[in-house]
């Protein structure tokens, strides 16, 4: 039981810590544009229940998790959700578009933030104890969740993150055409990184995870200030 708990602890809190402060940045730079709409809509708050979505932040995280711990080997191997997006009116921004890519930008670049805080207070000693194994163990997956949180939200689909930038960035024609794939939503997201790869049998985007995060690892290391060089292989 003690096991179990310690495993939902581990899968749940990096998750919602992660999403929160995502969308919390993305308010925060909306916020700083001359925004003010998440601001009077109650939505900057650093509080994980004022960003839940029931579908996105507790039914399928909740059924990923349970089937995971209760399918050997009972562990947790992958956590997918989403939060209720922060309001921004983009309108209130001198260039919308532009300010909106910008907005966009800030839930990643505020992920990858976190993973280099979580790399600065990694304990890294070569025979560590017991509490700070457990330490050790949270702030890897913690780095996990916000690295491909922040990686996945910058796919250039929309409504990611990364097909709002892209919108800012394309020319106004294509952006256009581009800004109306969001109507389909998540479903769009859903369908092409996750249905569509399980029918032919190739799924680029977790081909290009598994080259990426080990480097990304290394990379937020050196940053923190640590020797990669004499990293535990295991660790990354």
């Amino acid at each position: 039981m003690n096991n179990l708990l310690f495993n939902l602890a581990l899968a749940v809190v990096p998750v919602v810590l992660a999403i929160t402060l995502h969308e919390a940045a993305h308010g925060y730079a909306a916020l700083a544009l001359g925004d003010t709409t998440a601001k009077d809509a109650g939505r900057l708050s650093l509080n994980p229940i004022k960003h839940i979505d029931r579908v996105g932040t507790i039914l399928l995280p909740g059924f990923l998790l349970i089937s995971q711990l209760l399918l050997p080997p009972h562990k947790v191997f992958f956590m997918f959700g989403w939060a209720k997006p922060v309001p921004v009116s983009a309108w209130k921004f001198r260039d919308p578009r532009r300010g909106m890519a910008i907005v966009a930008t800030a839930g990643p670049l505020m992920n990858f933030f976190l993973a280099w805080l979580a790399a600065l207070l990694m304990p890294m000693a070569e025979f560590p104890t017991f509490t700070q194994q457990v330490v050790q163990q949270f702030l890897i997956y913690f780095m996990l969740c916000n690295i491909v949180l922040g990686l996945f939200n910058l796919l250039p689909i929309p409504p990611l993150d990364g097909g709002r930038i892209a919108v800012g960035l394309l020319p106004l024609g294509l952006a256009k055409v581009w800004a109306r794939l969001e109507r389909a939503g998540i479903l769009v997201v859903l369908l092409v990184v996750f249905v569509l790869p399980r029918l032919i049998g190739f799924n680029p985007v977790e081909q290009a995870l598994d080259r990426i995060l080990p480097w990304a690892f290394r990379t937020l290391f050196w940053l923190a200030g640590h020797d990669v060089n004499g990293l535990d292989g295991n660790i990354i």
